[in-house]
């Protein structure tokens, strides 16, 4: 079987989730995506909105299953040896569209071949296959041992529980409203006073509030530091609740910067400079505050990025300082501050 040998790696992906323009939600996804030849293969495939069947939520006994699918211990789940590598993030109903190959044997080796998306029982490689991408020879022994390393254990934590510090102002109760809708789970406390080590374990990231003192915040870090917890700690500032959010975003991703869509943001001289690794949707928004405080957003760009450096121009009050730009694509957030 002809096909070009390719590393094989997993790496831990998100599918972002939160609040739709309809009023609906779309659900946070934490995941395990396939690495070959050092990206992720979501971003080679164009990154449709999917998550692969290796997800954090999915209960362990359909985990290893999936695990086992992979490593070819059981028999295909869709006719031809085809396996779902990326399905729906909602309902991974088959009928809502898949990701599929064919997967098998060559000796000792893995080959991945005839990508496809897939809405039904039957796939149609020449009409809907993903031409140019594959097939994949894996060598077996590496293979293995990346996969098998899912079986030795529960998938990790996605980590994704933030602790709010200060006084219960408006400010931190809508940042947590907010970081909740985004599927992060959020706490307010005025001190870490008496709060258990491991209560403090799991916590990825503490934001520090406006009001909280230089002693406070030396003692929450002094509590962190004894708990043995390498969380990230980020101010409330600036006071613009979309801003934060993206901040916290951006620090519990834990990523290799390789990995993610979204690898540079700056924002000065009326330009926003934006680079991605692969191509993907990406949308730009500025936030600023008011004369009176009162926070306000403008929609900057909406679109499809091909890999590389872009620059988008930040029209009107967005090109003044003080604003702050939102970059966001699958997974991916980065926020930068307008300077001239």
């Amino acid at each position: 079987m002809s096909a070009a040998y390719a590393t094989f790696g997993l790496a831990p992906a998100t599918r972002a989730g939160g609040p739709r323009t309809d009023g609906g939600h779309e659900a946070r996804r934490d995941f395990v995506d396939f690495v070959v030849d050092g990206s992720p293969l979501l971003f080679q495939l164009s990154g449709p909105d999917a998550v692969s069947p290796l997800a954090s939520d999915v209960p362990p006994a359909i985990f290893t299953a999936h695990v086992r699918g992979l490593l070819l211990e059981s028999g295909a789940p869709l006719p031809g040896g085809r396996h779902i590598l990326y399905g729906c993030p909602e309902c991974e109903d088959l009928a809502c569209g898949a990701v599929t190959a064919v997967i098998e044997r060559d000796g000792d080796d893995y080959v991945w071949r005839d990508f496809a998306w897939q809405t039904g029982e039957i796939a149609d490689p020449e009409r809907n296959g993903y031409h140019g991408i594959g097939p994949f020879r894996f060598p077996g022994a590496a293979y293995r041992e990346a996969l098998g390393a899912l079986l030795d254990g529960p998938v990790p934590p996605p980590g994704r529980r933030v602790l709010l510090i200060g006084a219960r102002v408006a400010l931190l109760a809508k940042l947590a409203a907010a970081l909740r809708a985004h599927g992060i789970g959020a706490d307010i406390t005025g001190d870490t006073e008496g709060v258990p080590a491991e209560e403090l374990r799991g916590y990825a990231a503490v934001v520090l509030g406006p009001a909280t003192g230089q002693a406070e915040r030396a003692a929450v870090r002094r509590a962190f530091g004894r708990a043995a917890v390498e969380a990230a700690f980020l101010d409330a500032a600036p006071p613009i609740v979309p801003v934060l959010v993206a901040r916290v975003e951006h620090a519990l991703d834990r990523s290799p910067l390789p990995l993610r869509r979204l690898t540079r943001l700056t924002a000065a001289d009326g330009t926003a400079a934006v680079e991605v690794a692969a191509s993907c949707r990406v949308t730009l928004t500025a936030h600023r505050l008011d004369r009176l405080s009162r926070p306000r957003t403008q929609d900057l760009f909406d679109g499809v990025l091909e890999p590389g450096g872009h620059r988008i121009p930040l029209d009107g009050k967005a090109a003044r300082e003080g604003t702050y730009v939102v970059a966001r694509a699958a997974g991916s957030v980065l926020v930068a501050a307008v300077t001239r």
